[in-house]
């Protein structure tokens, strides 16, 4: 009996350096460095955030995204993540979930989009184009969505509107890291 407590401890230590090696090995209990030329890369179908130093990848954090994960944004409601470059265009420390950060969704290609499928109007169409050109907050109350962010409320599952969503702790990190205007690439 004493020989099986010994093994099975002996067991539970091994399983817990090993996994406390594997978590040092990823990075992520490695703070998030000090960033002088931030970007960030989306990938929805790893559901990872790479924070980027210029060219130098900083860290990778795990994300969940829309209800619908698959495919680009089309409309409001529609449950999906959007594709294509954006911006950060505000920091929000009173957010529902958290922190956020918010992307510049709609971007110029998807008011040409809402423009040719009748979604949106010419106005809604000038709106958008004129606020991503002087890097400010695009209308978010057009038939083409809005309100995405990049915010906390955790990962168990594709749970968002639309947003990326990450653990509260490392949303923080991100917060704390991302100045308004970073670059943010959305790919598939």
């Amino acid at each position: 009996m004493k020989k099986i407590l010994v093994s099975f401890f002996v067991l539970i230590f091994l399983s817990l350096t090993f996994w406390g090696l594997n978590q040092i090995m990823s990075g992520k209990n490695n703070p998030l460095p000090k960033i002088e030329n931030p970007r960030l890369i989306v990938k929805k179908s790893e559901r990872k955030l790479e924070v980027f130093d210029g060219e130098k990848l900083a860290k990778t954090y795990q994300i969940v995204l829309g209800f619908a994960p698959v495919g680009d944004k089309q409309e409001e409601g529609d449950g999906k993540t959007p594709l294509g470059e954006f911006y950060v265009f505000t920091k929000n420390d009173q957010s529902k979930f958290y922190l956020s950060l918010g992307l510049s969704y709609p971007s110029i290609d998807d008011a040409e989009r809402g423009l040719r499928e009748n979604l949106i109007s010419q106005e809604e169409h000038d709106a958008i184009v004129e606020a991503v050109n002087e890097k400010r907050m695009p209308p978010q109350n057009t038939k083409l969505g809005g309100a995405i962010y990049i915010h906390g409320g955790g990962i168990e599952d594709d749970w968002t509107h639309g947003c990326l969503a990450l653990k509260n702790e490392e949303m923080k990190e991100i917060f704390e890291a991302i100045p308004v205007g970073t670059k943010v690439s959305i790919v598939p």
